[in-house]
Protein backbone atom coordinates (compact mmCIF):
# COMPACT_ATOMS: atom_id res chain seq x y z
CA UNK A 1 0.00 0.00 0.00
CA UNK A 2 0.88 3.92 -0.79
CA UNK A 3 1.26 5.80 2.30
CA UNK A 4 3.74 8.77 3.80
CA UNK A 5 6.30 8.60 6.02
CA UNK A 6 4.58 9.72 8.66
CA UNK A 7 2.03 6.86 8.32
CA UNK A 8 4.63 4.39 8.13
CA UNK A 9 5.95 5.63 11.13
CA UNK A 10 2.68 5.50 12.71
CA UNK A 11 2.22 1.76 11.18
CA UNK A 12 5.81 0.74 12.03
CA UNK A 13 4.79 1.45 15.51
CA UNK A 14 1.95 -0.68 15.77
CA UNK A 15 3.70 -3.67 13.88
CA UNK A 16 6.32 -3.52 17.03
CA UNK A 17 3.90 -3.91 19.41
CA UNK A 18 3.26 0.18 20.43
CA UNK A 19 0.32 1.29 21.89
CA UNK A 20 1.17 3.95 23.92
CA UNK A 21 3.96 7.04 23.16
CA UNK A 22 5.19 10.06 24.84
CA UNK A 23 5.88 13.10 23.17
CA UNK A 24 5.23 17.54 22.31
CA UNK A 25 4.44 18.29 18.66
CA UNK A 26 6.41 21.12 16.63
CA UNK A 27 6.62 22.10 13.29
CA UNK A 28 9.34 19.44 12.19
CA UNK A 29 6.90 16.65 13.26
CA UNK A 30 3.34 18.07 12.20
CA UNK A 31 3.03 15.74 9.65
CA UNK A 32 3.87 13.15 12.35
CA UNK A 33 1.31 14.39 14.62
CA UNK A 34 -1.07 14.64 11.81
CA UNK A 35 -1.05 10.84 11.32
CA UNK A 36 -1.16 10.43 14.89
CA UNK A 37 -4.38 11.54 15.27
CA UNK A 38 -6.07 9.14 12.39
CA UNK A 39 -4.11 6.51 14.31
CA UNK A 40 -5.33 7.76 17.84
CA UNK A 41 -7.57 4.32 18.12
CA UNK A 42 -4.03 2.52 18.13
CA UNK A 43 -1.44 4.75 19.46
CA UNK A 44 -2.28 6.50 22.75
CA UNK A 45 -0.21 9.79 22.35
CA UNK A 46 0.38 11.42 26.02
CA UNK A 47 1.46 15.23 25.73
CA UNK A 48 3.72 15.89 28.83
CA UNK A 49 4.82 19.37 29.55
CA UNK A 50 8.50 19.23 28.92
CA UNK A 51 10.38 16.91 26.18
CA UNK A 52 12.69 15.82 28.93
CA UNK A 53 9.39 14.85 30.63
CA UNK A 54 8.35 13.16 27.94
CA UNK A 55 11.79 10.73 27.32
CA UNK A 56 11.86 10.18 31.04
CA UNK A 57 7.68 8.84 31.15
CA UNK A 58 9.27 6.63 27.98
CA UNK A 59 11.70 5.30 30.14
CA UNK A 60 9.67 4.52 32.99
CA UNK A 61 7.14 3.11 31.03
CA UNK A 62 9.92 0.62 29.44
CA UNK A 63 11.46 -0.10 33.18
CA UNK A 64 8.07 -1.12 34.54
CA UNK A 65 6.73 -3.01 31.48
CA UNK A 66 10.14 -4.45 30.46
CA UNK A 67 8.38 -3.26 26.61
CA UNK A 68 10.15 -0.52 24.50
CA UNK A 69 9.21 2.88 25.52
CA UNK A 70 8.94 5.44 22.75
CA UNK A 71 8.87 9.18 22.68
CA UNK A 72 8.27 11.97 19.71
CA UNK A 73 9.56 14.87 19.39
CA UNK A 74 10.32 17.67 17.39
CA UNK A 75 13.96 19.25 16.32
CA UNK A 76 16.15 21.95 17.55
CA UNK A 77 15.25 22.38 20.89
CA UNK A 78 12.60 19.77 20.93
CA UNK A 79 14.88 17.30 20.06
CA UNK A 80 17.86 18.48 22.28
CA UNK A 81 15.51 18.57 25.50
CA UNK A 82 15.41 14.57 25.58
CA UNK A 83 19.37 14.30 25.67
CA UNK A 84 19.61 13.88 29.59
CA UNK A 85 16.59 11.69 29.27
CA UNK A 86 18.20 9.52 26.76
CA UNK A 87 21.64 9.71 28.59
CA UNK A 88 19.59 8.31 32.23
CA UNK A 89 18.37 5.04 29.76
CA UNK A 90 21.37 4.43 28.12
CA UNK A 91 23.54 4.26 31.46
CA UNK A 92 20.68 1.47 32.95
CA UNK A 93 20.42 0.02 29.92
CA UNK A 94 16.92 0.86 29.03
CA UNK A 95 15.18 0.03 25.57
CA UNK A 96 13.66 3.22 24.12
CA UNK A 97 13.28 4.54 20.65
CA UNK A 98 13.37 8.77 20.02
CA UNK A 99 11.92 9.75 17.10
CA UNK A 100 12.59 13.19 16.35
CA UNK A 101 11.72 15.61 13.57
CA UNK A 102 14.11 18.00 11.53
CA UNK A 103 14.25 20.34 9.02
CA UNK A 104 13.64 19.41 4.85
CA UNK A 105 16.98 17.47 3.30
CA UNK A 106 17.81 19.89 1.15
CA UNK A 107 17.87 22.12 4.32
CA UNK A 108 20.23 20.17 6.70
CA UNK A 109 23.24 21.73 7.58
CA UNK A 110 22.13 25.68 6.66
CA UNK A 111 21.34 25.95 10.40
CA UNK A 112 18.11 26.15 9.30
CA UNK A 113 15.74 27.61 11.62
CA UNK A 114 15.23 24.92 14.51
CA UNK A 115 18.14 22.88 12.91
CA UNK A 116 20.19 20.65 15.60
CA UNK A 117 22.67 17.73 14.45
CA UNK A 118 20.92 15.43 16.95
CA UNK A 119 22.04 12.25 15.54
CA UNK A 120 26.02 13.36 16.17
CA UNK A 121 25.02 14.84 19.68
CA UNK A 122 23.27 11.73 21.33
CA UNK A 123 26.10 8.90 19.63
CA UNK A 124 28.20 8.65 22.70
CA UNK A 125 24.92 7.97 24.67
CA UNK A 126 22.18 5.64 22.12
CA UNK A 127 23.35 2.11 20.64
CA UNK A 128 22.60 3.90 17.76
CA UNK A 129 21.07 6.76 16.31
CA UNK A 130 19.86 6.72 12.45
CA UNK A 131 19.28 10.35 9.75
CA UNK A 132 16.76 8.96 7.57
CA UNK A 133 17.00 10.98 4.25
CA UNK A 134 15.56 8.67 1.87
CA UNK A 135 11.87 7.52 2.33
CA UNK A 136 12.86 3.83 1.42
CA UNK A 137 14.84 3.77 4.32
CA UNK A 138 12.09 4.49 6.71
CA UNK A 139 10.77 1.67 7.59
CA UNK A 140 13.91 -0.35 7.82
CA UNK A 141 15.47 2.20 10.34
CA UNK A 142 12.48 1.98 12.62
CA UNK A 143 12.23 -1.70 12.80
CA UNK A 144 16.16 -1.89 13.20
CA UNK A 145 16.27 0.20 15.80
CA UNK A 146 13.68 -1.37 17.76
CA UNK A 147 15.66 -4.83 17.21
CA UNK A 148 18.76 -3.06 18.38
CA UNK A 149 17.00 -1.64 21.64
CA UNK A 150 16.10 -4.59 22.99
CA UNK A 151 19.15 -6.89 21.92
CA UNK A 152 22.37 -8.10 24.22
CA UNK A 153 22.71 -4.88 26.79
CA UNK A 154 19.75 -3.18 25.92
CA UNK A 155 19.92 0.96 25.30
CA UNK A 156 17.88 3.89 23.52
CA UNK A 157 18.20 3.94 19.83
CA UNK A 158 17.46 6.94 18.07
CA UNK A 159 15.96 7.85 14.44
CA UNK A 160 16.40 11.63 12.94
CA UNK A 161 13.40 12.06 10.30
CA UNK A 162 12.98 14.99 7.85
CA UNK A 163 9.84 16.96 7.57
CA UNK A 164 9.79 15.96 4.00
CA UNK A 165 10.92 12.50 4.88
CA UNK A 166 7.35 12.06 6.17
CA UNK A 167 5.26 13.74 3.48
CA UNK A 168 6.95 12.10 0.82
CA UNK A 169 4.91 8.68 -0.83
CA UNK A 170 5.98 5.12 -0.63
CA UNK A 171 5.26 1.84 -0.94
CA UNK A 172 4.72 -0.05 2.26
CA UNK A 173 5.05 -3.70 3.33
CA UNK A 174 4.00 -4.78 6.65
CA UNK A 175 5.75 -7.89 8.01
CA UNK A 176 5.87 -10.08 11.21
CA UNK A 177 8.73 -8.94 13.56
CA UNK A 178 11.34 -11.20 14.35
CA UNK A 179 12.26 -12.26 17.55
CA UNK A 180 14.82 -10.50 19.54
CA UNK A 181 17.88 -12.86 19.46
CA UNK A 182 19.71 -13.92 22.52
CA UNK A 183 22.84 -13.75 23.02
CA UNK A 184 24.43 -17.37 23.27
CA UNK A 185 26.25 -18.76 26.33
CA UNK A 186 29.12 -20.16 24.67
CA UNK A 187 31.81 -20.12 27.57
CA UNK A 188 31.25 -23.66 28.19
CA UNK A 189 34.88 -23.80 30.25
CA UNK A 190 34.10 -20.86 31.76
CA UNK A 191 30.95 -22.04 33.20
CA UNK A 192 32.38 -25.05 34.27
CA UNK A 193 34.47 -23.58 36.37
CA UNK A 194 31.72 -21.39 38.11
CA UNK A 195 29.83 -24.63 39.08
CA UNK A 196 33.18 -25.92 40.54
CA UNK A 197 33.63 -22.55 42.15
CA UNK A 198 30.00 -22.26 43.56
CA UNK A 199 30.34 -25.85 44.90
CA UNK A 200 33.48 -25.34 46.34
CA UNK A 201 32.93 -21.98 48.34
CA UNK A 202 32.09 -21.90 51.71
CA UNK A 203 31.33 -18.22 52.15
CA UNK A 204 29.89 -17.17 48.87
CA UNK A 205 28.04 -13.74 48.21
CA UNK A 206 25.81 -12.76 45.59
CA UNK A 207 25.84 -9.09 43.93
CA UNK A 208 22.74 -8.89 42.04
CA UNK A 209 22.71 -6.10 39.46
CA UNK A 210 19.73 -4.73 37.12
CA UNK A 211 20.60 -7.61 33.94
CA UNK A 212 18.67 -9.72 36.18
CA UNK A 213 15.46 -8.20 35.65
CA UNK A 214 16.51 -6.43 32.68
CA UNK A 215 16.44 -10.17 31.45
CA UNK A 216 13.32 -10.88 33.17
CA UNK A 217 15.18 -13.71 35.25
CA UNK A 218 14.25 -12.92 38.47
CA UNK A 219 12.83 -16.42 39.54
CA UNK A 220 15.44 -18.34 37.97
CA UNK A 221 17.84 -15.78 40.17
CA UNK A 222 15.89 -16.89 43.04
CA UNK A 223 15.86 -20.41 42.18
CA UNK A 224 20.09 -20.07 41.76
CA UNK A 225 20.51 -17.99 45.50
CA UNK A 226 18.09 -20.73 46.91
CA UNK A 227 20.46 -23.46 45.59
CA UNK A 228 23.80 -21.82 46.69
CA UNK A 229 22.04 -20.41 49.97
CA UNK A 230 24.22 -17.43 49.52
CA UNK A 231 23.25 -13.70 50.97
CA UNK A 232 22.00 -11.64 48.12
CA UNK A 233 23.38 -7.92 48.12
CA UNK A 234 21.37 -5.91 45.80
CA UNK A 235 22.67 -2.57 43.64
CA UNK A 236 20.49 -0.29 43.27
CA UNK A 237 19.14 -1.47 39.83
CA UNK A 238 19.31 -4.39 41.36
CA UNK A 239 16.49 -3.93 43.72
CA UNK A 240 13.48 -6.03 43.49
CA UNK A 241 15.09 -8.81 41.75
CA UNK A 242 14.64 -10.74 44.87
CA UNK A 243 11.46 -10.19 47.54
CA UNK A 244 13.15 -7.58 50.55
CA UNK A 245 11.42 -9.96 52.55
CA UNK A 246 13.36 -13.16 51.41
CA UNK A 247 15.93 -14.78 53.72
CA UNK A 248 18.84 -14.59 52.02
CA UNK A 249 18.16 -10.54 50.78
CA UNK A 250 20.44 -8.74 52.28
CA UNK A 251 19.53 -5.24 50.75
CA UNK A 252 21.58 -2.20 49.47
CA UNK A 253 25.19 -2.66 48.41
CA UNK A 254 27.87 -0.13 48.32
CA UNK A 255 28.12 3.95 49.57
CA UNK A 256 24.51 4.01 51.56
CA UNK A 257 24.33 0.24 52.17
CA UNK A 258 24.10 -1.45 55.70
CA UNK A 259 27.71 -2.94 57.54
CA UNK A 260 26.30 -6.51 57.01
CA UNK A 261 26.70 -5.78 52.94
CA UNK A 262 29.97 -4.55 52.94
CA UNK A 263 31.39 -7.18 55.18
CA UNK A 264 30.28 -10.01 53.06
CA UNK A 265 32.40 -8.46 50.31
CA UNK A 266 35.28 -8.17 52.53
CA UNK A 267 35.11 -11.36 54.31
CA UNK A 268 33.53 -13.84 51.33
CA UNK A 269 35.67 -16.10 49.67
CA UNK A 270 34.11 -16.29 46.59
CA UNK A 271 31.65 -13.28 45.07
CA UNK A 272 29.13 -13.96 42.22
CA UNK A 273 28.49 -11.11 40.43
CA UNK A 274 25.23 -11.28 38.49
CA UNK A 275 24.60 -8.13 36.00
CA UNK A 276 26.11 -5.34 37.74
CA UNK A 277 28.89 -3.82 36.41
CA UNK A 278 31.03 -2.44 39.83
CA UNK A 279 30.18 0.65 39.55
CA UNK A 280 31.95 3.01 41.65
CA UNK A 281 29.16 3.73 44.14
CA UNK A 282 29.58 -0.37 44.65
CA UNK A 283 32.86 -1.27 44.67
CA UNK A 284 34.39 2.06 46.23
CA UNK A 285 38.00 1.58 46.12
CA UNK A 286 37.98 -1.12 43.07
CA UNK A 287 41.27 -2.08 44.08
CA UNK A 288 40.59 -3.23 47.68
CA UNK A 289 36.39 -4.47 46.58
CA UNK A 290 36.98 -8.31 46.91
CA UNK A 291 40.36 -8.82 47.04
CA UNK A 292 40.28 -11.87 49.34
CA UNK A 293 37.83 -13.58 46.88
CA UNK A 294 37.53 -15.32 44.13
CA UNK A 295 35.19 -13.18 41.66
CA UNK A 296 32.68 -14.89 38.58
CA UNK A 297 31.33 -11.96 36.93
CA UNK A 298 27.82 -12.95 34.94
CA UNK A 299 27.11 -10.52 32.47
CA UNK A 300 25.42 -9.62 28.48
CA UNK A 301 28.21 -7.07 27.69
CA UNK A 302 31.89 -8.21 27.74
CA UNK A 303 32.72 -4.61 27.92
CA UNK A 304 32.33 -4.98 31.25
CA UNK A 305 34.41 -7.61 32.46
CA UNK A 306 37.48 -6.14 33.97
CA UNK A 307 36.73 -3.03 33.37
CA UNK A 308 36.51 -2.01 37.11
CA UNK A 309 37.17 -4.64 39.24
CA UNK A 310 39.81 -7.29 38.11
CA UNK A 311 37.74 -11.06 38.53
CA UNK A 312 38.82 -14.39 38.73
CA UNK A 313 36.39 -16.29 35.38
CA UNK A 314 33.49 -14.57 33.25
CA UNK A 315 30.13 -15.95 31.73
CA UNK A 316 28.91 -13.93 28.93
CA UNK A 317 25.22 -14.22 27.94
CA UNK A 318 21.68 -13.55 28.40
CA UNK A 319 21.38 -13.77 32.40
CA UNK A 320 18.62 -16.27 32.20
CA UNK A 321 20.03 -18.56 29.97
CA UNK A 322 23.19 -18.69 32.26
CA UNK A 323 21.06 -19.16 35.15
CA UNK A 324 19.07 -22.01 33.53
CA UNK A 325 22.80 -23.60 33.26
CA UNK A 326 23.66 -22.97 36.61
CA UNK A 327 20.65 -24.14 38.28
CA UNK A 328 21.10 -27.37 36.47
CA UNK A 329 24.59 -28.09 37.21
CA UNK A 330 24.97 -26.36 41.06
CA UNK A 331 24.73 -28.75 43.92
CA UNK A 332 22.06 -27.47 46.41
CA UNK A 333 24.35 -25.92 49.25
CA UNK A 334 24.19 -25.46 53.19
CA UNK A 335 25.45 -21.57 54.25
CA UNK A 336 23.94 -21.52 57.77
CA UNK A 337 26.24 -20.33 59.76
CA UNK A 338 27.72 -17.89 56.84
CA UNK A 339 24.06 -16.44 56.88
CA UNK A 340 23.66 -16.23 60.99
CA UNK A 341 27.06 -13.94 60.56
CA UNK A 342 25.12 -11.93 58.12
CA UNK A 343 22.65 -11.26 60.58
CA UNK A 344 25.24 -10.53 63.30
CA UNK A 345 27.06 -7.72 61.33
CA UNK A 346 23.50 -6.28 60.70
CA UNK A 347 22.86 -5.60 63.73
CA UNK A 348 26.64 -4.95 64.95
CA UNK A 349 26.97 -1.26 63.24
CA UNK A 350 23.32 -0.35 62.67
CA UNK A 351 22.24 3.52 62.48
CA UNK A 352 19.81 4.98 64.47
CA UNK A 353 16.34 7.03 62.56
CA UNK A 354 18.09 10.35 64.52
CA UNK A 355 14.62 12.18 65.30
CA UNK A 356 15.52 16.12 64.73
CA UNK A 357 13.45 18.07 66.57
CA UNK A 358 10.04 18.28 65.70
CA UNK A 359 10.46 17.74 61.98
CA UNK A 360 8.79 14.24 60.43
CA UNK A 361 11.79 11.18 60.39
CA UNK A 362 11.49 10.34 56.35
CA UNK A 363 12.22 5.93 57.39
CA UNK A 364 8.51 6.60 59.04
CA UNK A 365 7.17 7.97 56.08
CA UNK A 366 8.60 5.36 54.10
CA UNK A 367 8.07 2.40 56.38
CA UNK A 368 4.15 3.92 56.51
CA UNK A 369 4.10 3.56 52.65
CA UNK A 370 5.63 -0.22 52.99
CA UNK A 371 2.39 -1.06 55.05
CA UNK A 372 -0.44 0.77 52.44
CA UNK A 373 1.21 -0.51 49.25
CA UNK A 374 0.36 -3.69 47.55
CA UNK A 375 3.45 -5.35 46.82
CA UNK A 376 2.87 -5.25 42.82
CA UNK A 377 2.77 -1.39 43.64
CA UNK A 378 5.16 1.19 41.50
CA UNK A 379 7.85 2.98 43.77
CA UNK A 380 9.74 5.78 41.36
CA UNK A 381 12.60 8.44 43.05
CA UNK A 382 14.25 11.33 41.49
CA UNK A 383 18.33 11.87 43.07
CA UNK A 384 19.35 12.69 46.34
CA UNK A 385 18.72 11.72 50.34
CA UNK A 386 15.64 10.19 49.19
CA UNK A 387 16.57 7.95 46.58
CA UNK A 388 19.19 6.42 49.26
CA UNK A 389 16.44 6.40 52.42
CA UNK A 390 14.04 4.43 49.12
CA UNK A 391 16.66 2.33 48.88
CA UNK A 392 17.09 1.15 52.10
CA UNK A 393 13.68 1.44 53.83
CA UNK A 394 11.51 0.59 51.29
CA UNK A 395 10.44 -3.06 50.70
CA UNK A 396 10.47 -3.93 46.99
CA UNK A 397 9.09 -7.16 46.87
CA UNK A 398 8.70 -7.85 43.00
CA UNK A 399 10.93 -6.54 39.73
CA UNK A 400 10.08 -3.69 37.41
CA UNK A 401 8.23 -2.23 40.94
CA UNK A 402 11.41 0.47 41.87
CA UNK A 403 11.90 3.19 39.29
CA UNK A 404 15.10 5.23 39.75
CA UNK A 405 18.12 7.00 37.73
CA UNK A 406 21.16 4.93 39.05
CA UNK A 407 23.82 5.46 37.03
CA UNK A 408 23.24 9.09 35.74
CA UNK A 409 22.10 10.52 38.88
CA UNK A 410 19.38 12.78 37.09
CA UNK A 411 17.40 14.91 39.00
CA UNK A 412 14.31 15.28 37.80
CA UNK A 413 13.62 12.30 36.74
CA UNK A 414 11.37 11.03 39.02
CA UNK A 415 8.51 12.87 37.53
CA UNK A 416 8.45 11.89 34.19
CA UNK A 417 9.23 7.93 35.38
CA UNK A 418 6.00 8.06 37.42
CA UNK A 419 3.95 9.14 34.91
CA UNK A 420 5.08 6.62 32.39
CA UNK A 421 4.47 3.73 34.68
CA UNK A 422 0.90 4.58 35.82
CA UNK A 423 -0.53 5.19 31.75
CA UNK A 424 1.18 1.43 32.05
CA UNK A 425 -0.24 0.35 34.83
CA UNK A 426 -3.79 2.39 35.51
CA UNK A 427 -4.63 -0.08 38.55
CA UNK A 428 -1.52 -0.28 40.45
CA UNK A 429 -0.45 2.56 42.41
CA UNK A 430 2.32 4.62 42.15
CA UNK A 431 4.41 6.65 44.63
CA UNK A 432 6.68 9.05 43.53
CA UNK A 433 9.75 9.75 46.28
CA UNK A 434 11.17 13.65 45.33
CA UNK A 435 13.48 15.82 47.49
CA UNK A 436 12.65 19.69 47.14
CA UNK A 437 15.41 19.89 44.95
CA UNK A 438 14.61 17.46 42.67
CA UNK A 439 11.08 18.27 42.49
CA UNK A 440 11.73 22.04 41.27
CA UNK A 441 13.11 20.51 38.08
CA UNK A 442 10.36 19.11 36.80
CA UNK A 443 7.58 19.77 38.97
CA UNK A 444 5.72 21.33 35.78
CA UNK A 445 4.72 17.91 34.58
CA UNK A 446 2.32 18.34 37.26
CA UNK A 447 0.14 19.52 34.55
CA UNK A 448 0.36 16.45 32.80
CA UNK A 449 -0.46 14.22 36.26
CA UNK A 450 -3.74 16.23 36.27
CA UNK A 451 -4.87 16.42 32.37
CA UNK A 452 -4.92 12.16 32.26
CA UNK A 453 -6.09 12.08 36.13
CA UNK A 454 -3.09 9.75 37.01
CA UNK A 455 -3.46 9.12 40.80
CA UNK A 456 0.89 9.27 41.20
CA UNK A 457 0.86 10.20 44.95
CA UNK A 458 3.78 12.47 45.03
CA UNK A 459 5.83 12.73 48.47
CA UNK A 460 7.82 15.26 49.39
CA UNK A 461 11.11 15.43 51.50
CA UNK A 462 10.71 18.63 51.96
CA UNK A 463 14.53 19.89 54.07
CA UNK A 464 14.29 23.18 51.79
CA UNK A 465 18.09 22.57 51.23
CA UNK A 466 19.92 20.09 48.92
CA UNK A 467 20.16 17.51 51.44
CA UNK A 468 22.88 15.03 49.63
CA UNK A 469 25.65 17.68 48.61
CA UNK A 470 24.60 19.60 52.13
CA UNK A 471 25.78 15.96 53.87
CA UNK A 472 28.92 15.81 51.86
CA UNK A 473 29.48 19.48 52.30
CA UNK A 474 29.46 18.70 56.48
CA UNK A 475 31.46 15.44 56.04
CA UNK A 476 34.03 16.26 53.55
CA UNK A 477 33.91 20.04 53.18
CA UNK A 478 34.08 21.61 57.09
CA UNK A 479 30.26 22.44 56.26
CA UNK A 480 30.95 24.77 54.06
CA UNK A 481 27.68 25.05 52.62
CA UNK A 482 27.92 26.60 49.34
CA UNK A 483 24.87 27.26 47.70
CA UNK A 484 23.26 24.18 49.14
CA UNK A 485 20.59 26.36 51.33
CA UNK A 486 18.91 28.06 48.37
CA UNK A 487 16.21 29.98 50.62
CA UNK A 488 13.44 28.87 48.68
CA UNK A 489 9.77 30.25 49.67
CA UNK A 490 7.97 27.33 47.82
CA UNK A 491 4.53 26.18 49.01
CA UNK A 492 4.28 22.80 47.29
CA UNK A 493 0.22 22.52 48.68
CA UNK A 494 -0.11 25.78 46.73
CA UNK A 495 1.86 24.84 43.59
CA UNK A 496 0.07 21.36 43.50
CA UNK A 497 -3.58 23.59 43.76
CA UNK A 498 -2.26 25.96 40.89
CA UNK A 499 -1.62 22.71 38.55
CA UNK A 500 -5.27 21.79 39.74
CA UNK A 501 -3.96 18.70 41.94
CA UNK A 502 -4.86 18.21 46.01
CA UNK A 503 -1.67 19.04 48.20
CA UNK A 504 -1.18 17.86 51.50
CA UNK A 505 0.95 18.36 54.65
CA UNK A 506 2.64 15.89 56.56
CA UNK A 507 4.23 17.90 59.81
CA UNK A 508 4.49 15.56 62.41
CA UNK A 509 4.53 11.81 63.19
CA UNK A 510 1.06 11.00 63.76
CA UNK A 511 0.33 13.04 60.44
CA UNK A 512 1.85 10.15 58.26
CA UNK A 513 -0.64 7.49 57.84
CA UNK A 514 -3.82 9.45 57.93
CA UNK A 515 -2.86 11.95 55.32
CA UNK A 516 -1.64 9.13 53.20
CA UNK A 517 -4.42 7.14 53.61
CA UNK A 518 -6.63 10.77 52.61
CA UNK A 519 -4.48 10.64 49.51
CA UNK A 520 -4.62 7.11 48.16
CA UNK A 521 -8.32 7.16 48.86
CA UNK A 522 -8.77 10.13 46.33
CA UNK A 523 -7.81 8.08 43.38
CA UNK A 524 -6.56 11.29 41.70
CA UNK A 525 -2.85 13.15 41.96
CA UNK A 526 -1.77 14.26 44.87
CA UNK A 527 1.09 16.09 46.12
CA UNK A 528 2.27 15.60 50.10
CA UNK A 529 4.73 18.17 51.40
CA UNK A 530 6.53 16.04 54.37
CA UNK A 531 8.59 18.32 56.91
CA UNK A 532 12.12 16.88 57.37
CA UNK A 533 14.74 18.19 59.13
CA UNK A 534 18.09 20.21 57.02
CA UNK A 535 20.35 17.90 58.99
CA UNK A 536 18.61 14.53 58.72
CA UNK A 537 21.35 12.37 57.32
CA UNK A 538 21.68 9.43 55.05
CA UNK A 539 23.57 7.21 57.17
CA UNK A 540 25.56 4.17 57.10
CA UNK A 541 27.85 5.98 54.44
CA UNK A 542 30.92 4.32 52.88
CA UNK A 543 33.26 7.86 51.95
CA UNK A 544 33.63 7.74 48.02
CA UNK A 545 36.78 5.35 47.33
CA UNK A 546 37.16 3.79 50.53
CA UNK A 547 35.98 0.34 52.14
CA UNK A 548 33.57 -0.95 55.10
CA UNK A 549 36.42 -0.17 57.38
CA UNK A 550 35.94 3.29 56.60
CA UNK A 551 32.18 3.28 56.93
CA UNK A 552 30.44 6.31 58.77
CA UNK A 553 27.65 5.19 60.95
CA UNK A 554 26.76 8.66 63.19
CA UNK A 555 27.68 12.61 62.46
Amino acid sequence: MQLTGADIICECLIEQGVDTVFGYPGGAALNTYDALYKYSDKINHILTAHEQGASHAADGYARATGKVGVCITTSGPGATNTVTGIATANIDSIPMVIITGNVNVDLLGRDSFQEVDIVDIVKPITKGSYLVKNINELAPAIRSAFELAQSGRKGPVLIDVPKDITAQVTEFTPIVPKETEKIEVKTAESVAKAVEMINNAKFPVIYAGGGIISSNASEKFIEFAEKVDAPVCCSLMGLGCIPASHRLNMGNIGMHGGYETGMATEKCDLLITCGARFSDRVAGDPKKFGKQADIIHIDIDENEVNKNVTVSNSIIGDMADVLDILNQHVKQQDHTQWLVQMGIWKNEKKSAKNPQGDYVIPADVLETVNQLKAPEDIIATDVGQHQMWVAQFSDIERPRTLLTSGGMGTMGYGMGAAIGAQVAFPRKRVFLITGDGSFHMNLNELVTMKSYNLPVIVLVMNNTVLGMVRQWQKLFYGSRFSHTDPHRATDFVKVAQAFGVAGMRIEKTEDIKPVIEKAMALNAPVVIDCKISPDANVLPMIPPGKTVNDIVTEM
